[in-house]
């Protein structure tokens, strides 16, 4: 007993200092972990703390590192719990170390220019490669990366590639070849790109960037880059396509695909757990129960919105307005299917630059197939806009979003389709200060009055991209301005803003919002050198 009680005092001396005292990261071992989400990892353990909230974020107890094996934590608690005067709390601090917001002492200068502010957070955001002895829910990767910041201290998917654009912009090429060449490890490693390097992510990946990420090193580098990510390509390719061929009449869907029935196969997001997500617990725990539904579907829903980025908007929402009606799976996103376009576009220039002309042939004919069924089921002549699609009621769902300006960033439009686009964005979505993400006040963070970094982007492009300069340059000062006027009177720049009311701030969603901030920083450097 002695020996177990000046073990626990030792465990609490580390617990109070592990927080103070940032170990320097060992390198990356080849050994792959097994990795398990900690909900699996802690059984009633992590549903009693999830749903107790014992801390104020959900995510704040997946991000925990064991000081025990997982095995020995879950035996020791099912013995203690049933003691009399047993504490959650103590128990925690004796078995967790409680992650911090990282902090590094930088200091927000206001009066500094916003371009030297940005240039002064890259440091700030990055982190070092780790290691496989790693016992929390991080992924290691073997070499640095860019965080978005605030609560979110892992690599993101599709955070990442906007955050490039800023890299590019600053001309740190190395930290752009280490994200691109950490992506390719997690494909070569998990066998696709997860939502984030976590093991409580490995069921669902994010918008596929990639291929986009090699074209901006392959900017930098020349067009061997992507003979050199041919391999990486290739696999993303296949884990988004899995499952394609042995679509049917009867089986008209498989994971990210789906078979309509003039047999045209494009894709959906989608997540292979039907359960709460571990970082949203409790939050789930009761949408489903409100929902009234089968609880395997509404979780499945809620971790497909949680793969398309947007979680959560009311483009996913059956009544287009409360998340107990998301029906993300059931639907074929417009913005999915133009960026599996660019990734069979990329793949017909890497086989080519790889000498392979008849790979590279074959992927021209399924981007052109694709670009083909973009136009016929996701554009509505009348409305002039790009919806997308209800798979159970072959209709279109009339929700004026962003993801309608993917088809003009990556010109697979017409130029009619592009005029009636344009002139809905100006006259639907753009705001004081820039473009909302729809039209819609849910309360939902991808809803009005929110604008983000990354749409802004890809609507201000894929103007540009049809010559609707005037458009384009107003979207682009609106929202350049207000991101300078909040870091001026705040000394930061956020994850989102209301572009609606622009002396208020963003809202909505499961946190509240965060500073930082990756892909914020790299749309706007990047704006603001056109």
């Amino acid at each position: 007993m002695l020996k177990r009680h000046f073990h626990l005092l030792l465990l609490f001396f580390l617990f109070s200092t592990a927080c103070r005292q940032t170990p320097p990261a060992p390198a990356v071992e080849t050994q792959k972990p097994v990795w398990v989400g900690p909900d699996e990892a802690y059984g009633s353990l992590f549903a009693d703390v999830q749903m107790g909230q014992v801390f104020a974020d959900g995510k704040t107890f997946p991000d925990c590192t064991p000081l025990f094996s997982p095995a020995e934590i879950r035996a020791t608690y099912e013995e203690e719990k049933r003691t009399e005067g047993f504490d959650l709390n103590t128990f925690l601090q004796g078995h967790f170390i409680v992650p911090e917001v990282h902090t590094s002492g930088f200091k927000s200068d206001p009066s500094r220019p916003v371009r030297a502010h940005i240039e002064a957070l890259w440091p700030v955001l990055t982190r070092q490669p780790g290691s496989s002895d790693y016992q929390g829910t991080l992924i290691p990767l073997p070499h640095p990366y860019i965080v978005p910041g605030g609560r979110f201290g892992e690599i993101y998917y599709w955070d990442s590639y906007f955050t490039m654009l800023g890299l590019q912009a600053s001309g740190n090429t190395d930290m752009l070849e280490n994200m691109l060449d950490n992506f390719a490890y997690l494909i070569e490693t998990v066998g696709f790109i997860p939502n984030g390097n976590r093991t409580y992510f490995l069921s669902r990946s994010q918008p596929p960037f990639f291929s986009l990420m090699v074209g901006l090193v392959a900017d930098e580098k020349g067009e061997s880059v992507w003979a050199k990510y041919l391999p990486s390509l290739e696999k993303e390719y296949a884990f988004w396509m899995e499952g394609a061929e042995g679509l049917n009449d009867t089986q008209s869907s498989h994971r990210r695909v789906a078979r309509l029935s003039d047999g045209t196969i494009l894709n959906r997001y989608w997540d292979d757990r039907a359960a709460p997500r571990p970082e949203a617990y409790r939050e789930d725990v009761e949408t489903a129960k409100a929902s009234g539904r089968p609880y395997p579907e509404i979780y499945t829903n809620i971790r497909s919105a949680c793969e398309s980025g947007w979680d959560f908007s009311s483009r996913w929402f059956a009544d287009g307005q409360h998340l107990t009606t998301i029906q993300t799976a059931q639907i074929l996103p417009v913005d999915l299917n133009c960026l599996l376009y660019n990734l069979e576009k990329s793949l017909a220039t890497a086989y080519g630059v790889a000498g392979k002309k008849a790979d590279s042939e074959r992927m021209q004919e399924k981007a052109r197939q694709r670009a083909a069924a973009i136009q016929a089921l996701f554009y509505d002549k009348n409305a002039g806009f790009f919806f997308d699609y209800h798979i159970p009621s072959g209709q279109r769902l009339q929700v004026y979003t962003m993801a309608a300006a993917y088809p003009l960033f990556f010109q697979v439009a017409t130029s009619e389709q592009a005029d009636a686009v344009a002139n809905a964005l100006e006259a639907r979505l753009l705001k004081p200060g820039g473009f909302v993400t729809t039209e819609n006040h849910t309360g939902q963070q991808w809803d009005a009055p929110n604008g983000w970094a990354p749409l802004q982007w890809i609507g201000i492009q894929g103007l540009t991209n049809y010559g609707k300069t005037d458009l384009a340059t107003r979207a682009k000062d609106a929202w350049v301005k207000l991101n300078v006027a909040v870091y001026q009177r705040t000394g930061k720049l956020v994850e989102k803003y209301n572009v609606e009311d622009l002396s208020l701030e963003a809202g909505g969603g499961e946190y509240p919002v965060q500073d930082g901030f990756g892909w914020t920083n790299g749309v706007l450097l990047r704006l603001m050198g056109m």
